[in-house]
């Protein structure tokens, strides 16, 4: 069996609200690249990839795996990821990745799942992802905590989530801290609550803020400081434990987080830590040092939610419930339709490979979209409602 085309689509799929971080807005839609990996005896593997537009990207890599067999990732990774160090990007290798491991599940048929040594748990649960937001379906913006704590309620009730994340870093650092009150006093003690402001606060600042969510006993403080170093100093002065999907987020620096005790718990992401496999072999090292493992979110589409929810079914330590964006989408691009969360949980996909398959009508319609819409990754560092604003790391 060999590779013999690669094709990739961008499409874009419009969102509940914009949704504001510390490093600007997701303009109402999420985009994506997706790549269906064709073989000689016509079996379609697909993969799908964030970060903006990736098509020419991927385009590059397509000579480098075309013959190749997609059950050899050895040979592909290091054609891919690990030969050339100015094309080199984990991103995209995990898409490939993700690709070949669909086909062979397919081949085999067999779930992705059983591929990475079997699943441990048939579904997983998920938090409710609270970002602030502008033209929320009332037409309104979040101005308070008390519309967070809101909408973490509503979510609760209509998605059964028991566990909440802040995308903190965009209002007043006391205010956002006030929004975990909030949600502790309405949800009561079991419901878990974190932070994270993406490594914008100043150590000062981080510390502050932990200080006044100690008694909270929140699960975690996501990247309250910038780099290693900042998420060191912060977790030497209090009493919460630090997690990161950016230092580290690859292999090369985990070593030093580890060295410098900057982190408790390492979040996973099939694409900063180079695919399912990469994920299982991050796993590993945590398991050594004893480090808590939850699973990041990326803004995915039902693509890539396969593959995080047959991977995260075969950790047994990946007890966190998972990050997923996936509540604010209002449509998906496979046949299976939006995934269901049923009591906060999402059911891993049954079927061989990833389990889900292309809806081209779907496809077409938000390959238009996004040909209107554009790469907001252009312009992400933007608000429309503040022109001259700009991030300022460690600037508060």
């Amino acid at each position: 069996m060999k590779i013999i085309d690669l094709r990739v689509r961008c499409v874009a799929i419009p969102l509940k609200a914009q949704l504001r971080h510390n490093t600007g807005v997701h303009p109402g839609y999420f985009l994506r690249t997706i790549l269906e990996l064709i073989t000689d005896e016509g079996i379609v593997g697909l993969g799908e990839v964030g970060g903006g537009d990736q098509r020419a990207a991927l385009m590059k890599l397509k000579p480098r795996i075309v013959g190749l067999d997609p059950f050899h990732l050895e040979v592909i990774k290091m054609k891919v990821l690990r030969s050339i160090y100015y094309l080199s990007n984990a991103r995209l290798y995990a898409a490939i990745e993700m690709a070949c491991l669909d086909i062979q599940g397919k081949i085999l048929g067999r779930p992705l799942s059983d591929l990475l040594g079997g699943r441990i748990r048939e579904e997983i649960p998920f938090i409710g992802y609270l970002f602030w937001r502008y033209d929320r379906e009332d037409g309104k913006h979040d101005q308070r905590a008390e519309d967070l704590a809101d909408y973490c309620v509503q979510l609760h009730e209509e998605l059964g989530v028991n566990s909440m994340k802040l995308k903190a870093g965009v209002m007043d650092p006391m205010e956002e801290a006030k929004v975990l009150e909030l949600c502790r006093k309405q949800l009561g003690d079991d419901f878990g609550l974190r932070i994270d402001p993406n490594g914008v606060w100043s150590v000062q600042t981080a510390v502050k803020v932990g200080k006044r969510l100690e008694d909270l006993n929140i699960e975690y403080f996501e990247d309250p400081s910038w780099g290693l170093e900042g998420n060191a100093a912060v977790r030497k002065q209090i009493r919460i434990p630090i997690a990161t999907n950016m230092y580290p987020n690859k292999f090369d620096d985990l070593g030093p987080a580890i060295r410098l005790g900057a982190v408790d718990i390492v979040l996973t992401d099939i694409h900063y830590w180079e695919g399912p496999k990469g994920v299982k072999d991050l796993c590993a090292v945590c398991n050594t040092f004893n480090l808590g493992i939850a699973m990041h979110s990326g803004a995915e589409f039902g693509i890539e939610l396969a593959a995080m929810l047959h991977t995260a079914s075969t950790i047994p330590q990946m007890t966190f419930a998972g990050d997923a964006h996936y509540h604010y989408l209002t449509d998906d691009i496979i046949q299976e339709g939006l995934f269901q969360y049923v009591d906060g949980k999402i059911k891993v996909p049954d079927g061989p490979g990833l389990g889900v398959n292309l809806d081209e009508e779907k496809m077409e319609k938000y390959e238009r979209l996004y040909e209107e819409k554009g790469d907001y990754y252009a312009r992400f560092h933007a608000d429309a409602y503040k022109p001259d604003w700009f991030p300022i790391v460690g600037g508060i």
